[in-house]
């Protein structure tokens, strides 16, 4: 993080900290010094430090000078809603967890205050587990999010099934993006369409339940924290698929960055983790397939969370792929890759849509 100085007592800022957003947390209402940090590759989220106290926020705003603010707005509050949400549902104690959310302010640039939770992101894990060549770190935590999908998608099944052509508006922007970037020929346009189409005859692409997906399943938006009080195993890298009565250190995972939660197929956010562990694997060690044993145990470790477990792993793995292939499109749009690793990308996208 980018140390930035502290906040002026004078800027609105400070007034609503000192005044509605510190006092939940039992710091000094008395003019408390607050030191201000950014985020790295975040230009709207900063992290706020009582200095006496150490006791720390995350704000996050919405509004800025290049966006809309009613769409930013419309952002905040629908991550404001579901952060709620989901801690009514049971996430907000133990290994499964959302953040405090502690204000909300539409006049200060649509910024969400909410609850500072360290931990690991997912792209720390799966770096440190191909530096270490620790594969069971990676499965480890790859356990534990399996596990907070499956309990997120179970606790907001609806009785409605999946709309799959819901999800084409944003198909069709990945592929206007890649054109106008040169990332992909006409030709592969008309390859991609097809694809697409094939998947939209196939009956199990709207037959499941819609339930209500994170929306943005990337590495960056889950955390991984040891649990207050796991004693003398602090530190220690867990087996893979242990728990805490096997001895292991017990972990909590975090979800972050709530604002692009949706109904849809639960298995969009499993493609978009998947699509996430194979680009990993592809930019870091060259060889894509070395994800696809962490791919399958956590597919796998999700399934545990039905009656039938070989039932629920048939039926995600058959349309993973799609979303799956429109994660590594998603990602080969972006203009801080090269354009040969975009080729990788896209290549690799069209592998796995011609299933």
């Amino acid at each position: 993080m980018k140390y930035l100085g502290r906040l002026n007592s004078c800027d609105p800022l400070y007034a609503y900290l000192s005044g509605q957003i510190f006092p939940q947390l039992q710091v000094e209402k008395s003019f408390p010094q607050i030191r201000v940090f950014q985020f790295p590759a975040s230009n709207g989220v900063f992290l706020y430090e009582a200095i006496r106290s150490q006791r720390k926020v995350i704000g996050k705003f919405f509004n800025r000078g290049d966006k809309d603010p009613q769409h930013g707005w419309d952002h905040a509050h629908n991550e404001w809603q579901h952060m709620h949400a989901l801690r009514d549902l049971g996430f907000r104690s133990g290994r499964l967890y959302v953040p405090q959310p502690l204000g909300i302010s539409r006049e200060l640039s649509g910024v969400i205050m909410e609850e500072f939770c360290p931990g690991q992101s997912l792209s720390g894990v799966i770096g440190e587990s191909i530096e270490r060549n620790a594969p069971e770190l990676l499965y480890e935590r790859l356990t534990g999010l399996a596990c907070f999908l499956a309990k997120l998608h179970n606790r907001t099944a609806r009785a409605e099934t999946v709309r799959f052509d819901g999800h084409f508006a944003y198909f069709d922007k990945i592929i206007a993006r890649l054109q106008r970037r040169h990332r992909i020929s006409d030709r592969q346009i008309g390859e991609f369409y097809d694809y697409r189409e094939r998947w939209q005859q196939r009956g199990c692409m709207w037959s499941d339940r819609q339930v209500l997906v994170h929306g943005d399943a990337t590495p960056s938006n889950f955390l991984f924290a040891p649990l207050a009080g796991s004693g003398s195993n602090a530190g220690r890298s867990p087996r893979a698929g242990c728990s805490p009565h096997a001895g292991c250190n017990p972990r909590r995972t975090i979800a972050i960055d709530l604002e692009r939660m949706r109904l849809a197929d639960r298995a969009y956010d499993l493609g978009m983790v998947a699509g996430e562990l194979k680009h990993h694997f592809m930019r870091t060690t060259h060889q894509g397939g070395h994800a696809e044993p962490f791919i399958g145990h956590f597919l796998w470790e999700y399934s545990t969370h039905f009656p039938d477990r070989h039932a629920a792993f048939a039926s995600v793995t058959e349309r993973v792929p799609f979303y799956m292939g429109m994660t590594l499109l998603r990602i080969a749009r972006n203009s801080w890759l090269d354009w040969h690793y975009s080729q990788a990308l896209v290549h690799e996208a069209i592998h796995i849509l011609r299933r």
